[in-house]
């Protein structure tokens, strides 16, 4: 990916939502959303995958895994024989190793800069990291946006969709209606006006080109491959993860969406007591140019548990000793 948002715990509807692009070049082999396996004895990844040279730029597990991708632009750095980067993704994904010795493979490995945002939801926990810094950070509840610099860092496009994505949790009715503002907040192809570009070592024509959220040279040769969006929604006693990803190809406006709808996904992390989600996946297929498809609406919860464990656990209340009255 090269631009993310994502929202964590800020509805109590929606406790799970991220809006991302993945920018390439077009003549890159990828494969559309689906399962698929990473290897023998690896857990199915549900993403989208690079037929060139293996791994994806974002992807999830049955058992609660999460992680997406990008770069880091810094072309001065950059090293043509560095291992690809989206083997990262599924070394996450496998789930045989905690977060600190997942860290210290990866952070040795010789990797081109990136960002990675990893979530345990079996475990409560989300984590940003970047080999650009020494250590991953904690992501606790909030609104996070990601693209090609550090967490946050506040590019035009990554403000404009952190702020749309905040809009459209206040607004939505529901998951499809969501995924719908989200896409549109994707699929934005104005550009920022030059004193607000980065200056990160490519061409002031290049930055413009790429400061829009939706990417798209004069060439054609390169823009915004997919839009993915995930949307976790509260109906009643379970959670429905709903994935729908757009793909575009370089000679249409069309777009292909897919639309895979997880049930019980992510999985309630237990303190103390892992448990396995008990998931059910159904995948629609939706025709050339459609927008998200509906999707089943239902009263939610008004009292839900959060994705995440809070960092500190709460002290237990002192008991009184004064004497009774």
């Amino acid at each position: 990916m090269c631009l993310a948002a994502i929202a964590l715990d800020e509805s109590r509807r929606f406790p799970l939502v991220v809006a991302a692009n993945r920018d390439e070049f077009f003549e890159r082999p990828s494969a559309r959303l689906a399962w698929w396996s990473a290897g023998a004895a690896q857990p199915d990844i549900l993403g989208g995958r690079d037929l060139r040279d293996g791994g994806t730029w974002m992807g999830l597990t049955a058992s609660g895994r999460l992680a997406l991708l990008t770069n880091i632009r810094q072309p001065a750095l950059v090293d043509p024989k560095a291992p690809t980067r989206g083997q990262i993704v599924p070394l996450w994904l496998r789930g045989d190793l905690p977060t600190d010795q997942f860290w210290t493979r990866i952070a040795l490995s010789g990797y081109n800069g990136f960002n990675l945002i990893a979530a345990d939801f079996l475990h409560g926990e989300c984590f940003w990291a970047s080999n650009r810094h020494t250590h991953p950070k904690r992501l606790e509840r909030g609104l996070y946006g990601v693209s090609n610099a550090d967490l946050d860092t506040p590019w035009p496009k990554v403000a404009a969709l952190k702020s749309r994505l905040g809009a459209a949790l206040e607004e939505a009715h529901d998951a499809a209606r969501l995924a719908a503002s989200m896409f549109e907040a994707l699929g934005d192809r104005s550009h920022a006006p030059d004193h607000l570009l980065p200056a990160t070592g490519i061409p002031l024509e290049r930055e413009r080109q790429l400061s829009a959220a939706h990417i798209r040279t004069p060439d054609n040769g390169y823009g915004t491959r997919c839009s993915t969006v995930i949307v976790t929604e509260r109906l009643r006693r379970r959670s429905v993860t709903h994935v729908f990803e757009r793909t575009y190809t370089p000679g249409s406006v069309l777009a292909l969406m897919r639309q895979v709808t997880l049930k019980d996904w992510p999985p309630r992390y237990v303190e103390g007591r892992p448990q396995r989600a008990s998931l059910q996946s159904e995948v629609v297929e939706a025709a050339p140019g459609d927008g998200a498809p509906l999707v089943p609406v239902d009263e939610p919860r008004r009292r839900v548990r959060s994705l995440l464990k809070p960092a500190t656990p709460p002290r237990p209340r002192a008991r009184s000793t004064a004497p009774a009255a």
